[in-house]
């Protein structure tokens, strides 16, 4: 049975080891007491270990795949580095400098490595423009990422996610109670970020860089008054970027962000053959609206 250890096992991490754990051995790998016992009520193995720490690593068992999913915590750019770079190169000479070493990597990365393009479509072939110390350091564990499994003569993948949502995370009151600034929402339900990774691991696909986004990036004043729509609740005040970045108590990182658009394109992923259980914003909100709606 195929061994896969997951770093980081967290938000995505945790649904990916439960998708895994019936045809797989699965070993979840987090930093602290509480983050282990999130991997040990999900039902598969937990080791408490520091992906920047290599001499923690050696508590983790052999794996024939490894995902790197860890998280700096929202931190900034400094924190973002010892973590995606300096972390994941540490991972990568560990685990492939073993007897038994991998055969393969998933590192888990963003679209916000694209930078700003006026709305206009992105994908694979797209380059990199990260407008932010943090998304630089994102693009640079990317080739990390890519390149030194290669120096193991093994081989490594990214799946780069757009905006995660699901359980926890689906900030209705957000969109419901406004204002709602204008722009795109690219997005991808935890459930299916979990089984792109998935696929790409079971299928064997050797894309370098798989995009894991749904089927429909959507304007963000629209999602809201769907949103609304389906609640049954007023259409929420809207804003244009401009209005918002009148207030002069936006962070630079917060700018930033309003100011980047685009839409990204899961053409590659879907002809790879994967199936999304939630195609759209539509399908995947609809829980968290029946919930809404009962209380």
């Amino acid at each position: 049975m195929t061994r896969v250890a997951i770093l980081g096992c967290g938000y995505v991490g945790l649904e990916l080891g439960r998708q895994l754990r019936g045809d797989h051995d699965v070993v979840g790998v987090r930093r602290s007491a509480d983050g282990v016992a999130a991997v040990e009520d999900a039902g598969f193995e937990a080791v408490q270990a520091d992906v920047t720490d290599a001499e923690s690593l050696a508590a983790v068992p052999d794996a024939d795949w490894v995902v790197f999913a860890a998280s700096s915590g929202g931190r900034g750019a400094d924190a973002a580095r010892e973590v995606y770079v300096d972390g994941l190169r540490t991972a990568i000479d560990h685990f492939w400098a073993r007897e038994d070493a991998p055969e393969r990597l998933v590192y888990t990365s963003s679209t916000g490595v694209y930078g700003d393009h006026d709305g206009e479509w992105v994908d694979e072939e797209t380059p990199l423009d990260p407008q932010t110390e943090k998304t630089e350091v994102l693009a640079e564990a990317e080739r990390v990422a890519r390149e030194r499994p290669t120096d193991y003569g093994g081989h490594g993948s990214v799946a780069r996610f757009a905006g995660l949502y699901g359980p926890d995370r689906y900030r209705l009151s957000r969109y419901l109670e406004g204002p709602v600034t204008a722009g795109y929402l690219n997005m991808v339900h935890r459930d299916d970020a979990a089984g792109a990774v998935r696929f790409l691991l079971e299928g064997d696909h050797r894309a370098e860089v798989v995009l894991v986004v749904d089927d429909e990036p959507v304007e963000k004043w629209a999602f809201a008054d769907w949103l609304a729509e389906q609640c049954d609740v007023p259409f929420p005040p809207k804003q244009t970027k401009a209005e918002r970045l009148a207030d002069e108590s936006l962070s630079a990182t917060a700018t930033r962000r309003i100011q980047t658009s685009k839409r990204c394109s899961n053409e590659r992923l879907r002809s790879l053959g994967y199936d999304f259980v939630y195609p759209t914003f539509r399908e995947g909100y609809q829980k968290a609206i029946d919930t809404y709606l009962r209380n």
